[in-house]
């Protein structure tokens, strides 16, 4: 099987945006407007963003940022993996990029919000070491939302 390779990207590629978009399609499947935390193209862009995209065989499969917060936190947006590489594990090797890349700025925690309808993502971050926590930043309760952190370790 070929390999899945990691790394950091510009997201304004083709591909990545029907990622995006496949990923604000199924987002808007399950969720109303008002509970769908995504960040745009132009977001994803700003210095503070490590951008990550999974290929394979040359083809982008996933995609997801890691946003520092300027706080000593950081937090995962718009992970999402191709319907057509489910199963490869990619989910796994991008959310490894990002903590990684959390320990290189120096983060002392890795924060999400993802849906509750999402019981795939939500079992890849709980496996992780992701646990429940309250809303953070900008975030007010929301019944749809799960609020999600994980420790980093900065002798890892």
């Amino acid at each position: 099987m070929p390999a899945v390779t990691i790394a950091l990207e510009p997201p304004r590629q083709a591909a990545i945006i029907r990622l995006l978009e496949l990923s604000d399609a199924y987002a808007a499947s399950l969720y109303p407007a008002e509970s769908n935390h995504m960040v745009d193209l132009s977001s994803l862009e700003q210095p503070a963003v490590s951008f990550f995209v999974a290929r394979r065989e040359g083809d982008i499969v996933g995609c997801c940022a890691l946003v520092d917060a300027g706080d000593g936190t950081a937090e995962i947006k718009r992970m999402f993996v191709d319907p057509q590489a489910r199963g490869l594990k990619v989910g796994k090797l991008l959310l490894g990029a990002l903590e990684e890349r959390a320990q290189q700025l120096q983060c002392r925690a890795i924060r999400l919000e993802t849906g509750i309808y999402q019981p795939e993502a939500i079992g890849l971050y709980k496996a992780a070491g992701y646990v429940e926590r309250p809303p953070f930043g900008s975030y007010q309760p929301d019944p749809l939302s799960l609020f999600m952190e994980k420790p980093v370790d900065p002798a890892a």
